[in-house]
């Protein structure tokens, strides 16, 4: 599965309304720096000690969106 990753910082900066608050982003762990990664069919991943969690998912032009904020490609 192809992947691209950003910070939380960048992920707040992709999210549009409706998809996810910042406070329940806060919630779930994510700050700054947190490591979050999304596939090709917009779920979220978040980095933890132990691994990755699924936090998500976005919707709409998100691949635009998250090319856009990050400068990536899937990888």
């Amino acid at each position: 599965m192809r992947f691209i990753e950003m910070t939380g910082s960048t992920l707040r900066d992709v999210v549009k309304e409706g998809e996810f608050d910042h406070g329940r982003l806060e919630a779930m762990g994510i700050n700054e720096r947190s490591v979050i990664r999304i596939n090709q069919q917009g779920d979220l991943e978040l980095r933890k000690a132990e691994g990755w969690d699924i936090i998500g998912g976005l919707i709409g032009d998100f691949e635009h969106r998250v090319k856009h904020a990050t400068g990536l490609d899937w990888a």
